[in-house]
């Protein structure tokens, strides 16, 4: 989608899509139910610090590297091959995000630098900075066509402008774009998945929806599936309101499978079983 027009807040204009209030107040209330939880009140550390793991597994998941829950706890090495590689990105960005959260504001853009430095470590020169117009882009689950770099920097700026001017759009409205954008992009050379479900969660948290970060969208995004997750992206990329708004409403109903599990891990909590 272009995010520059002659509306003067188009992402709150999205808001008003068929279908978006609905996927918005459902959201809420799903989230609502888990900081209602009693559980919420004395333990929740332990309800974010699993949402960070279960939500990096989820997006792992989707960039292929779909592991076991339990597999994720017991690894301690994440460098032997591209799936083990994969998974420990996921939880370094899922660790990094909550530091991000008071710059993302000011500077989306040094915020996805960072991120790109944090998950790509490995790649010398080409981390921490977008894309150059004749280096290529590991992104082989997302087949959509690529961008031109010069695009790519023109929209990536377009979208951090539109941040740091804050607006009226909710925040499930403003976190669906962010991550559509960041994968329709794909402004790094690598790992713009992984990249694009954490900028996703650090706009759902700093926004005050869910400042506790126990709603993982990512969780709802692999539950969803990746056939599910790429039509999704699909109309997205189309720029039609009924693509959009699909795409919105896709990311809404991940955030609630998030909220989901983490209900079912405060239940568990209080029956003494987790």
């Amino acid at each position: 989608m272009s995010t520059t027009g002659a509306t003067a807040d188009p992402l709150a204009a999205l808001g008003t899509l068929p279908g978006v209030a609905d996927s918005v107040e459902s959201v809420r209330r799903a989230v609502d139910r888990v900081y209602g939880h009693r559980v919420m009140r004395r333990r929740s550390n332990e309800i974010t610090s699993e949402a960070a793991l279960r939500g990096a597994r989820g997006s792992a998941a989707l960039s292929g590297a779909d592991w076991a829950l339990e597999e994720v706890r017991r690894r301690s090495d994440f460098g032997t091959d591209d799936e083990a590689r994969t998974m420990g990105a996921a939880l370094r960005l899922s660790a990094e995000a909550g530091q991000l959260l008071t710059i993302w504001r000011q500077s989306p853009l040094r915020v996805l630098a960072r991120l790109h430095l944090v998950a790509a470590a490995d790649r010398a020169d080409q981390v921490g900075r977008p894309r150059k117009e004749d280096e290529p882009v590991e992104e082989p689950l997302i087949g959509l066509p690529l961008p031109s770099a010069a695009e790519a920097h023109g929209r990536l700026e377009g979208l951090a402008g539109l941040i740091i001017g804050g607006g009226s759009a909710p925040a499930l409205v403003t976190a669906a774009v962010v991550h559509g954008e960041l994968l329709a992009l794909r402004p790094f050379t690598s790992s713009n998945g992984l990249l694009a479900r954490t900028a996703e969660r650090i706009v759902l948290v700093g926004s005050g929806l869910d400042p506790k970060s126990v709603c993982p969208a990512e969780v709802g995004h692999a539950e969803l599936g990746r056939e599910a997750y790429l039509t999704a992206l699909e109309g997205y990329v189309s720029g039609t309101p009924e693509g959009v708004a699909a795409w919105i409403a896709h990311c809404g109903r991940a955030v609630e499978l998030g909220a989901r599990e983490s209900m079912a891990v405060c239940e568990a909590l209080q029956r003494g079983a987790a």
